[in-house]
């Protein structure tokens, strides 16, 4: 298959690469919509017409937000929903007060580096947020998503190339905890779910893709100190620049909306185009083989309902 590339690039904005496209009577989620690259993927959605709702732990946060968004967009369809990834009773409690179609979900919200923290079910915090609660959410909303052909965007991120998904220990509950590793293996389930998905729900037209927004400043970093931020940039190689937030937001806003993207799904994008293989030396650039392998996405889909049974 060709790589997919477009008209955009890692300068575009939100607003670039939605610019002509009109959302009006289409109904979109984007999760941790209370800050980062979030509030710009939403702003986005709702400034093209749609009916957004922010899924948000903070209801608050998420209230101050949706009024800016109003403010800057002229959209009142611009809603807040409580939702704590973490917490599989919040996803089923919002899964169940859904109702009809959905158009567009963008998994967004993430957490990155953190100590090492359980839920009250053992799992580890990151592969619980980042892929667990993300999982039960898409898997709740599907009769939602197959209604009108979704597009489902799940927020990936180069650190994917730091671990695989290490079956016999994911919740490192014998391996020592190290809290990249942590991050990467939960970033790298994201893309497999991607393509997982992808080969379950095309044939209802619902495609997902995975996405690498590029290195943003925002609250993700919060358990990330400066010094770390910068051995990490060191580490990427001279070429590294921060992006903006609406620079950020431009790929999962270009993958939930662009007629670009049409019938295309379990791929990984970067800078609004699809990515080639990670290559030696490459920096924080590419997708790792073993993120797209068909045979892994399938047996972390098996591993990951039969957590989430318990």
């Amino acid at each position: 298959m060709a790589r997919i590339t477009t008209p955009f690039t890692r300068e575009s904005t939100a607003e670039q690469v939605i610019e002509g496209i009109d959302l009006t009577g289409r109904r979109a989620v984007v999760t941790g919509a209370a800050s980062g690259i979030g509030v710009e993927t939403a702003r986005a959605l709702a400034g093209a017409g749609a009916d957004v709702t922010l899924a948000v732990r903070d209801t608050a946060a998420g209230d101050r937000t949706a009024e800016d968004i109003v403010a800057t967009t002229g959209n009142k369809q611009v809603h807040v929903a409580r939702l704590d990834l973490a917490d599989q009773a919040s996803v089923r409690a919002f899964t169940a007060a859904w109702d009809g179609p959905l158009h567009i979900l963008v998994n967004n919200a993430g957490v990155m580096a953190s100590p090492l923290m359980r839920t009250p079910e053992g799992w580890e915090l990151q592969f619980a947020t980042n892929h667990l609660g993300h999982f039960a959410l898409a898997t709740g909303l599907h009769v939602a998503l197959v209604a009108e052909g979704a597009r489902v965007v799940s927020v990936s991120s180069s650190a994917h190339l730091r671990s695989d998904i290490v079956f016999d220990d994911i919740h490192f509950e014998r391996r020592p905890y190290e809290p990249w590793s942590a991050y990467g293996q939960s970033k790298t389930a994201n893309v497999l779910f991607a393509v997982e998905a992808t080969r379950r729900w095309s044939t209802d037209g619902v495609f997902v893709n995975a996405v690498m927004p590029g290195g943003i400043r925002t609250n993700l970093q919060r358990h990330v100190t400066d010094e770390e931020l910068d051995r990490l940039r060191a580490a990427a190689g001279g070429d590294f620049q921060w992006k903006t937030t609406e620079q950020g937001a431009a790929t999962s806003v270009l993958l939930a909306t662009s007629p670009l993207l049409d019938g295309v799904g379990g791929r990984y994008f970067e800078d609004c185009a699809e990515a080639g293989p990670a290559e030696e030396g490459n920096g924080r650039r590419g997708v790792a083989a073993y993120a797209l392998d068909p045979d892994s996405a399938a047996r972390l889909w098996t591993v990951t309902e039969a957590t989430l049974v318990h």
